[in-house]
């Protein structure tokens, strides 16, 4: 059976690995559900201490799948709204997850990815990684991710790069506070396993309660993000059936540059 994820469990850590490398692990209905259901089983599994979620092949993750973008601009604002929930119950669950969460960002990652980076206790990148928030060039913006992608490069870096969509590379994803670490590919997994072994000294009890008293200190709430995710779905929803979001979304689609933009 085709999965969209693989999981595997060694030593208390469990790695779920996003495994649609054919389109760059991108995004999915399928791939949304499947780990939505792996963070919230490894949330209940005592025998977890710790979480890994990295990609297969060359990417992370390149946010929305091609397939998903055209139901998206074809979908009426009511069924837009409830796949934006999904994203955003998948990226609450990763918020909020009671166990260390490690990002193992292999590659590239945009949008979504971006998100779940956003939403990991500990970013570890390859150098050669690039990313990006580039909804505006489609005539949307992050909605769902923006709560986490903000609480990890602060309101003054969130603004430029919402509103640019300009790429950038993974010293500058460390230096913004998207990656606590940037690493040569060959010292990827010896830069994950040290945190792991960090990770493992510690009390999962107090693991837990520290998590919720660093997202308590910053004024993170469950109950209040799941009452923003619900605005920010609706946003997201009515700028996809609109008229800019469908002209970008169009655009996007047939490859050819949309209609406000200027060469260059």
């Amino acid at each position: 059976m085709v999965t969209s994820i693989q999981i595997a469990d060694q030593d208390g850590v469990r790695r779920i690995t996003l495994h649609r490398p054919q389109v760059h692990n991108a995004f999915d209905d399928g791939l949304i559900a499947e780990l939505t259901t792996a963070l919230e089983q490894a949330g209940a599994d005592a025998a977890v201490r710790a979480v890994v979620l990295t990609g297969e092949g060359a990417s992370f993750s390149a946010g929305a799948d091609l397939h998903w973008m055209r139901g998206m601009a074809q979908a009426s604002e009511a069924e837009n709204r409830a796949d934006s929930l999904r994203l955003a119950r998948l990226m609450r669950t990763l918020q909020f997850l009671p166990k260390p969460t490690i990002a193992r960002v292999n590659g590239a990652a945009y949008g979504g990815g971006v998100g779940l980076i956003a939403c990991c206790d500990i970013a570890i990148g390859v150098d050669s990684a690039r990313f990006g928030l580039t909804e505006v060039k489609l005539g949307l913006v992050p909605a769902v991710i923006s709560p986490y992608v903000i609480h990890a490069i602060g309101l003054r870096q969130a603004r430029r790069l919402f509103l640019t969509g300009e790429l950038f590379d993974a010293a500058t994803a460390q230096a913004i506070g998207l990656l606590h670490e940037c690493v040569p590919a060959a010292q990827l997994d010896d830069a994950v396993n040290t945190a792991l072994e960090l990770l493992a000294k510690a009390g999962p009890l107090a693991q837990a309660e520290a998590k919720q008293l660093a997202l308590r200190m910053a004024g993170v709430d469950e109950a209040a993000a799941e009452q923003l995710d619900r605005d920010n779905a609706a946003l997201i929803a009515r700028l996809r059936v609109s008229a800019e979001g469908q002209e970008g979304l169009g655009a996007f689609l047939a490859k050819r540059a949309p209609r406000w933009s200027t060469p260059g």
